[in-house]
């Protein structure tokens, strides 16, 4: 196309917009010719300017200019923000843009952490955020906008720490989260899909359009897990538990989060040329459709040596109810202690039903006594206590339960294991391997009966089923040493770990079935002791 054509083209493509739009594109190129440094381009990323959502996620397509409108608004609507990454090394493509948009490298200093001060007056910092605890280093210190890039790739954990110090001491100055990202490609990102449900989960009873406001407050359940209650306005009434001087309850203040779409269409930088585009279109799927199209509900992968496919656990899900079965009792309960940071997780299982998971932070459970009495207040009917006994916390509270007359199995997953697959063809490398190979089995669809697991929709149990590989050794089949997962996850696989303990023992309705029924008429559930073969002990008593 000729010069000419392509101005006389551009003049009739302005001419054919409304009139409140070309009044919009106006302003732009006033602002651009009056020396501002970032302009939004029209359409989603001037809505997302716009927004007036607390925490707004912005993103979807690939090449939908999320970095842009990051940088952007510290540029132009805020005086103090940090800009993260998960890995530093990734900061490059943050840092270089800023540069660009600033005009000069003055102002920039590149020691750890990295810091711009604006020739317009502003202050940037960038940081990466990847191994549990970098995020504690941003404690305390105000910013007005936070801004992460590729949010999926990041620790949910480590995103709800720096949002909580989003705050300012500039009068009428606004505070905001952005969390720019395409779709996750794999479970781990999965924690996304319930901090936005109204607009990601295709199964939440009242959606919401795009942009639209929705409130939420952030409560903690009895069992310590920490979830999302989704609230009809600004002015709802959610008591904190907490009670003000005169005793009258101190209420929590909601926060207004939105979701905006960003399309490869809506950047003009990267749509003309097509390029972008077909490479998009070239992905296979799911991640055509994730980065492509935008589909956050269908960005789920499972890699090759994936241990436990992710369509058998959302199977297990769609099966799960929060009615436990009638007429049948508590057949084992999984542990994995925890004493400082991580989760202490009690697993109940009724046969194949688990009701949701008992969750207590490691510091509410500091001696193997505290998660010796958290079993005993849960238990019931008799259950088997699956006991981690790998580390001291398990133990000691395998220890205390036993010398109460409480018969438990003892579990430590670097043990060696004499059991074989459901096919007897294969061993394995370590009880762990076997624990979690055994559960996989139970969770085929196409066995024999069909599957008798089902499981409470939680993301962290999925991303550590999920994070979970295998091989076949010399030794038998290996999985992913917990160290391993641990890296992987950014936290312990705590909530996994009991699950499939609590598959590997206890009672079955294959095996007794009809004496619960003969229980259940006698009302007699819980005076017998399940029976199970415990294997070798290790060491005495006052060893553990």
């Amino acid at each position: 196309m000729s010069e000419n054509a392509l101005i006389d083209q551009l003049l009739a493509n302005y001419q054919g917009l409304p009139a409140d739009k070309r009044a919009e594109l106006d302003k732009l190129i006033d602002d651009r010719s009056a020396g501002v440094l970032w302009v939004p381009t029209i359409g989603p990323q001037l809505d997302a300017v716009r927004c007036l959502a607390d925490v707004l996620l912005y993103g979807g397509e690939g090449g939908g200019g999320k970095t842009d409108l990051g940088i952007g608004l510290a540029f132009t609507e805020h005086q103090q923000s940090l800009l993260i990454r998960r890995n530093y090394t990734d900061l490059t493509g943050l840092i270089d843009r800023a540069k660009e948009i600033n005009g000069t490298d003055k102002g920039y200093n590149g020691s750890s952490p990295p810091r711009l001060r604006t020739v317009n007056g502003k202050v940037m910092d960038f940081a990466g955020v990847d191994k549990p605890g970098d995020e504690d280093h941003w404690q305390g210190r105000p910013r007005d906008l936070l801004y992460i890039d590729e949010a999926v790739q990041m620790r949910e954990a480590a995103v709800r720490f720096l949002m909580g110090w989003v705050r300012t001491t500039i009068e009428g100055q606004r505070c905001r989260t952005i969390l720019g990202s395409n779709p996750p490609i794999d479970s781990r990102g999965d924690w996304i899909i319930p901090m936005f449900a109204p607009w990601l989960d295709n199964r939440f009873s009242n959606p919401a359009e795009h942009g639209e406001l929705r409130w939420v407050v952030t409560l903690i359940d009895d069992s310590g897990i920490s979830f999302d209650h989704w609230v009809s306005g600004p002015d709802a009434k959610i008591e904190s538990g907490r009670s003000n001087a005169d005793g009258s309850p101190i209420y929590l203040i909601p926060e207004s989060r939105s979701y905006i779409p960003a399309h490869l269409s809506d950047n003009p930088f990267l749509a003309d040329d097509g390029k972008y585009a077909a490479k998009l279109d070239a992905m296979q799927e799911p991640l055509r459709s994730a980065l492509r199209d935008g589909n956050f509900m269908a960005a789920r992968v499972d890699e090759h040596d994936q241990l436990i496919s992710t369509d058998w656990i959302w199977s297990a899900h769609n099966r799960w109810t929060p009615q436990i079965p009638a007429g049948i009792p508590m057949c084992a309960i999984g542990v994995d202690a925890a004493r400082k940071k991580d989760e202490t997780v009690l697993a109940p299982r009724y046969d194949g039903y688990f009701p949701e998971m008992i969750c207590k932070p490691g510091i509410e459970t500091p001696s193997g006594r505290d998660v010796a009495a958290l079993v005993l207040k849960h238990r019931k009917h008799g259950a088997m206590p699956v006991i981690d006994c790998g580390e001291m916390n398990g133990a000691q509270a395998y220890a205390h339960l036993e010398e109460n007359g409480v018969q438990c199995y003892q579990h430590v997953g670097v043990d060696p294991s004499t059991a074989r697959s459901k096919e007897k063809n294969l061993k394995f490398f370590n009880k762990r391997a076997e624990v979690y190979w055994k559960f996989m089995e139970a969770l085929d669809p196409e066995q024999d009966g069909g599957c008798p697991i089902a499981l409470p929709d939680d993301p962290k149990l999925r991303a550590d089923l999920t994070a979970v590989k295998w091989e076949l050794t010399a030794n038998g089949i290996k999985i992913t040493p917990k160290k391993e997962v641990v890296k992987l996850l950014g936290r312990s696989p705590d909530r996994g770990d009991a699950v499939v303990m609590s598959w590997s023992a206890g009672q079955r309705a294959i095996t007794d079935m009809a004496e619960w029924r003969m229980d259940q008429r006698g009302g007699t559930f819980g005076r017998r002791t399940p029976q199970v073969n415990l294997g070798p002990r290790r060491g005495s008593r006052r060893r553990h």
